[in-house]
């Protein structure tokens, strides 16, 4: 166990339960395609566990993980549980590292003495969740932003007046002290709630307090601010805060957080936590397989290759699967297609980084140019391309 997991179980999701959109106009839904025509286990039992969340793909979290742990194990995957601290391969043997975001630091002490100076690390952040029967829902409002969607979210509007007092207190209350803890090492869309207060008074206006699009049927108008809430389980019962990633003081966040008008009397069942993410300098020490330079025989995969996200770390799994796979048969493994979303990552992560790695999510920048200006046009025609050459990329490693 790490210091943020609370079960046994795989997959165990310790941060936002939203695996993003499904749209393909976005890069994240691009993603998913991709995943669904490489077969992928962890994207099956997300459908099967969702919660609602307008075009977000996001998923009761116990069931999810019970899911991918029933599947594991009923495909006679043996499962040991203890914890390795060296990777020593014999001639016949390959290696995957996928220790996700916490990986321990015996191990992570190991991949630092092999690595060198090539071994990073950054931090990541978790919001916390209520339960929906201590929301006042006399104060809050049901809807999307600019009304698309199908109602999934609680919105918990503020007037001027209590948006500054909620600031206040906000960016006064205790945090927790992290040994090394550093802005340059948070990747910035985990960046906790207290540290965008600090960097100015409307700084939350423009973030996870964004009133823009979200009309409150009570006044007609836009609130000043609003915090949202999405739902975390199948039954609609617990509630997570939406971008609230925080390192405050649990009773802290008791206190702050129920400043928010609809969350005068929330009762918490998790609070926000901070946890330290590493991952390893891909450009320099992984090849395009994401095999280790030094000692093919060592795989590594998920977020500690640079990758950001749920389901990028997951095909990033995917990924290597299908190249062991061809090892272990005597094939040589066949590279991702430069103009898939997942290929492009990978790319990126292994070749296309400038300078120290920083971990990296998809997104549209990352893809080929294919010489189209018009965004509309642009996001189809990759969807589009994207999709048959994974296609393609399926068809010929099978």
């Amino acid at each position: 166990m790490t210091e943020v997991h609370r079960t046994g179980g795989l997959a165990e999701l310790v941060c936002s339960n939203s695996f993003k959109s499904v749209d393909l106009s976005n890069a994240e839904g691009i993603l998913k395609k991709e995943m669904e025509i490489m077969g992928s286990v962890v994207l099956d039992c997300a459908y099967k566990t969702r919660v609602p969340a307008g075009k977000a793909l996001a998923v009761d979290r116990d069931k999810f993980s019970d899911c991918v742990t029933n599947k594991v194990l009923g495909a006679g995957v043996a499962l040991i549980r203890k914890e390795i601290t060296e990777i020593v391969p014999q001639e016949n043997e390959i290696w995957v590292v996928a220790t996700g975001p916490a990986t321990s630091v015996s191990l992570s002490n190991y991949l630092t003495h092999i690595l060198g100076e090539d071994f990073f690390h950054f931090f990541d952040a978790v919001a916390p969740i209520v339960t929906k029967e201590s929301i006042d829902m006399d104060k809050a409002f049901i809807g999307d932003r600019y009304g698309i969607g199908s109602g999934d979210y609680i919105n918990c509007p503020m007037t001027k007046e209590e948006y500054e007092a909620f600031w206040e207190e906000l960016t006064k209350a205790e945090t927790i002290p992290i040994e090394d803890f550093d802005k340059k090492y948070l990747f910035d869309r985990c960046r906790p709630v207290e540290d965008i207060a600090k960097s100015g008074k409307e700084a939350l206006l423009y973030g996870p307090l964004k009133p823009k699009g979200l009309i409150d049927p009570k006044t007609g108008q836009e609130p000043y601010a609003v915090v949202q809430l999405r739902q975390d389980n199948i039954e609609g019962t617990l509630y997570n805060i939406v971008g609230f990633q925080t390192r405050l003081r649990w009773g802290e966040q008791k206190r702050v957080f129920r400043l928010i008008p609809c969350l005068r009397n929330a009762e918490f069942v998790r609070y926000g936590v901070m946890h330290r993410n590493i991952y390893v300098n891909s450009r320099e020490t992984l090849d395009e397989f994401l095999r280790l330079k030094k000692d093919k025989r060592i795989v590594f995969a998920g977020q500690i290759t640079g990758v950001e996200g749920y389901l990028e770390s997951a095909a990033t799994g995917l990924y290597v699967g299908y190249t062991i796979k061809r090892i272990v048969n005597g094939e040589e493994p066949v590279p991702l297609p430069r103009k898939t979303m997942l290929g492009s990552l990978i790319h990126y992560i292994s070749k296309g980084a400038l300078g120290k790695l920083k971990p990296m999510y998809v997104n549209f920048g990352i893809f080929p140019d294919i010489g189209i200006k018009d965004k509309k046009r642009r996001k189809q025609m990759i969807a589009r391309i994207a999709l048959e050459e994974m296609e393609k990329y399926v068809s010929e490693v099978n």
